[in-house]
């Protein structure tokens, strides 16, 4: 268990206890790489703690082959078999989503983008699942897509634990202000700048 002590402890009557089962909402932001991997990274933290999962790609296309995503459908073929981890959901925005299928102009993405976000917010108003990754969303968010005093609403008043992580370059002040855990990743050096293409094992 981690042993971390925290600065300021609120004089709110929480026990230790109830302040480890709090609901986070985490955003990681920045020029720099790792900002879905870090999200990735919690959510297998998650699984192995038995919490329902599901990720929402927003911007990749559906057609891309993503590893983690095939690491964790198999994690969620495991659960079902052995009842280990969590139950696992994945949906991509791309083509269009697993309950929509839109293709197309500009247009027709953020009408998928937007029809994703009413998902999600129906998702968390019903607490259907314990652990959200919004991947890419700030995107949306920046290009007028998805309405972000909406999206900020809906994620500080969402019901029970339900732990939230978005990802994306730019994320809005409004979003960075409501979160609870924010990480920039700040790019030092990148092998693009040096003309390389993209790794196996290290891009997908």
């Amino acid at each position: 268990m981690p042993q971390g002590v925290p600065e300021n402890v609120p004089d709110d009557g929480l026990t230790t206890r109830q302040r480890r089962n709090q609901p986070v909402l985490a955003v990681h932001t920045g020029p720099g790489k790792g900002k879905s991997t870090a999200a990735f990274g919690m959510a297998l933290r998650a699984w192995n703690q038995g919490f329902d999962l599901a990720v929402f790609q927003f911007v990749k296309s559906a057609k891309w082959k993503v590893g983690e995503e095939a690491v964790f459908r198999e994690l969620g073929r495991l659960h079902e078999d052995t009842g280990a981890g969590a139950p696992v959901q994945w949906h991509k925005m791309g083509e269009g989503w697993s309950w929509s299928r839109k293709a197309g102009t500009e247009t027709d993405h953020a009408a998928a983008a937007l029809a994703g976000w009413q998902e999600i917010a129906r998702r968390l108003q019903a607490e259907e699942h314990r652990f959200y990754v919004l991947d890419e969303f700030t995107y949306p968010l920046k290009w007028g897509w998805v309405d972000v005093d909406e999206v900020v609403e809906t994620l500080r008043l969402r019901p029970g634990n339900q732990h939230v992580v978005v990802t994306g370059r730019d994320a809005p002040p409004a979003l960075i202000e409501a979160a609870d855990l924010v990480t920039e990743m700040t790019k030092v050096r990148h092998p693009m700048d040096a003309g390389r293409k993209g790794q196996r094992g290290i891009e997908w």
